[in-house]
């Protein structure tokens, strides 16, 4: 990678357009665990999932990885699968570790750099409305911001723009660098301003390397453009349209509003504290890594996405060109793709942020989604466990003589500090 590596001894539109979106529906929850919903749409997709010859999901294998991560240090996980309209949801372990609540797929929670797919589809809706032009310099809708005229807006949102990330600094030492920008309030210049203290890492557009400063350009790219706040964009086109209840940005406040999930952050000494890091502004990652949302509500944002119904045609094939992260991994414009051991590949994105671990993907037509999420975070162990759930999801029940499933790369990092290794 372009950043500095260091080593933790502790894992750690258009009016039609317009009209297209008002007529998103969100995906009702059920209680049940596996339960019919509505015909319509749902129906349809049932036929394109059997194209897909996805196997029925393992709901029980689902459990287990959930029950791993307990074992791994975190306090709870849980996930919900939403297959075509029936519904399996599975929870383990505590929402709260001082009550002992039971965490449920109710809960809220900070989804992190999942973010990054909200901010995507925003700049890609004004890519559909003639207002922005991917392969646009930056430069020429934010003059003098960035050092290269030569990175262009789809450099940014694929993580191809040489920029560094500010989180690797921040970030290097795990809980006070998190205490020191716990209740601090950015201006997306002064982020802007921290990478930069950092040469570019590669010329535009000449290799992968995650960073948040891209989605940080991507809020700023927003707000020129609509004249309005990342909040209120997101709002407008994404959350109202498709009915995200549980769904907000509320940067800078602290708080996370209703019934939710308090997070965990280990400390990066072996046995040490775990840090309630529930309440924070995030103002460090903003449209990077700020909203909170649900299993049901992010369900129903990626079907949407996958199905269409959030860009046109045109748009959603620009977003799904992949530049290689590794063997089994894709990154395209806010949209990661993950190569799966039974040959499925699902679409989606990560999500950390202090004290949760995110895993949001669907399926090619978007007829299956699975939403997984962790309560801690600066745990590699938890971290890879995770990403099993999209296999209990999507691959059904493992085959005994399968072996790609353990060939699949190790995750070492994070989508915060991501020069920062976690063994």
């Amino acid at each position: 990678m372009v950043s500095r590596m260091m080593g933790r001894g502790t894992a750690r539109g258009t009016a039609a357009l317009g009209a297209v979106l008002l007529s998103v529906l969100a995906v009702p929850a059920t209680d049940a665990t596996a339960a019919p919903a509505d015909t319509g749409d749902r129906a349809v997709s049932g036929t394109r999932a059997a194209a897909e010859n996805l196997a029925a999901p393992d709901v029980e294998g689902l459990r287990e990885v959930l029950r791993t991560a307990l074992t791994q240090g975190a306090p709870g996980a849980m996930a919900r699968i939403d297959d075509n309209g029936t519904v399996h949801k599975v929870a383990e372990g505590v929402a709260d570790r001082t009550t002992g609540r039971a965490l449920d797929n109710a809960d809220r929670f900070r989804v992190g750099s999942v973010t990054k797919s909200f901010t995507a589809v925003v700049l890609l809706q004004l890519v559909d409305e003639g207002v922005l032009d991917l392969d646009t310099s930056v430069n020429t809708y934010l003059p003098g911001l960035l050092p290269d005229d030569g990175i262009t807006v789809r450099h940014v949102l694929s993580h191809r723009s040489g920029l560094y990330d500010y989180t690797n600094d921040m970030f290097a030492d795990t809980v006070p660098g998190f205490e020191a920008v716990r209740n601090k309030v950015f201006s997306y210049q002064e982020l802007v301003d921290l990478s930069l203290k950092q040469p570019l890492g590669n010329a535009p557009g000449a290799a992968y390397s995650y960073s948040n400063t891209n989605f940080v350009v991507g809020g700023m790219l927003i707000e020129k453009l609509t004249g309005k706040s990342v909040r209120s964009a997101y709002k407008s086109r994404i959350i109202k349209p498709l009915g995200l209840k549980d769904t907000s940005y509320v940067h800078p406040s602290t708080a996370i509003a209703g019934r939710h999930t308090m997070g965990y952050l280990p400390p990066d000494v072996a046995d040490g504290t775990l840090v309630d890091s529930t309440e924070q502004t995030v103002s460090w990652a903003q449209s990077a890594g700020a909203v909170i949302s649900s299993t049901r509500d992010l369900d129903t944002f990626f079907s949407a996405l996958l199905r269409g119904r959030l860009t046109s045609a045109a748009q959603l094939d620009q977003m799904q060109q992949w530049t290689p992260v590794n063997s089994t991994q894709g990154y395209g414009l806010g949209l990661r793709r993950r190569d799966l051991s039974c040959g499925v590949s699902v679409y989606g994105h990560t999500g950390t942020v202090q004290g949760y671990y995110t895993y949001a993907f669907t399926s090619k037509d978007g007829s299956r989604t699975v939403t997984a999420l962790a309560n801690t975070s600066n745990n590699g162990t938890v971290l890879n466990t995770m990403a099993r759930t999209l296999e209990s999801a999507f691959c059904g029940k493992p085959v005994k003589t399968a072996t790609a499933r353990s060939q699949a790369p190790v995750e070492r990092y994070e989508d915060i500090a991501p020069g920062v290794a976690l063994d």
